[in-house]
């Protein structure tokens, strides 16, 4: 057990008032910022202790926002994405409001239904820098069809996992993937495409049966100009049997 400061008593638990839920060492808080019409901090307790008087205090690591961060959001981060950041801070553990769940990004993938307390995080952030780790992201195609899977979690969790092994691009605008964008999937390459990027809308791309990127379109349409008139198998024995009367 780490070593407190004399007076001070490190804690095993601290139970939120008016919510009664129990906060440990390990958990992923909520806390009330300063201005109220801002969304609450988040942040990862590292330590929970209580002074001479009782107080509880927290020392916690915070969670950053993309837009809070040097680079601002940019158009891959997610609406539920967090940065870990290397800023430790101490406060008192009445700010705390709730608890929540910041995921790794392979997991919030998995996840059928998102909650409010749902986040995830697959950058650590360097708040004096403004530095990254890691400093580059991977660009993977979804795990499934985001508009018409109806398979089983275990399967998608098979072919996530096989995606994330291959380091696929995805997309001419070759972005990191955002879990929160409706993609839809070349039925000839397979490959996988934001609808904006292909020239349709998301309400167009929700009523597609069938798709074909702009690559594999224009490889169709070749392949069927080169292809010869069709002759039916009766018109050619027809052909045949005249020749033979001559």
């Amino acid at each position: 057990m780490a070593k407190t400061k004399p007076g001070k008593k490190e804690l095993d638990s601290y139970t939120i008032k008016g919510a009664n839920k129990v906060v440990r060492v390990g958990d992923c808080v909520l806390m009330r910022p300063s201005d109220a019409e801002k969304p609450p901090y988040v942040a990862r307790v590292e330590r929970i202790e209580a002074d001479h008087r009782g107080s509880a205090r927290v020392r916690v690591r915070w969670y950053y926002r993309p837009e809070e961060s040097a680079g601002g959001r940019r158009q891959f981060h997610g609406a539920k994405e967090l940065f870990l950041s290397d800023h430790y801070d101490v406060q008192s553990a009445r700010t705390i409001e709730g608890t929540c769940v910041v995921h790794s990004f392979k997991s919030y993938t998995k996840l059928e239904d998102v909650g409010p307390e749902d986040y995830f995080c697959r950058f650590e952030y360097k708040a004096a820098t403004g530095g990254f780790t890691p400093d580059r992201v991977a660009v993977y195609r979804p795990p499934f069809p985001s508009f018409h899977s109806s398979s089983s979690s275990f399967f998608h969790g098979l072919l996530h996992d096989l995606l994330m092994l291959l380091d696929c691009r995805y997309c001419k605008c070759e972005m990191p993937y955002n879990p929160d964008d409706l993609m839809v999937q070349c039925e000839g390459c397979k490959d996988w495409f934001h609808p904006t990027c292909m020239g349709m809308t998301i309400e167009q791309a929700k009523k597609l049966e069938h798709f074909l990127c702009s690559d594999c379109s224009a490889e169709d349409a070749a392949e069927k100009s080169l292809k010869p008139f069709p002759v039916s198998p009766d018109s050619e024995l027809k052909v045949e049997a005249k020749r033979r009367k001559k």
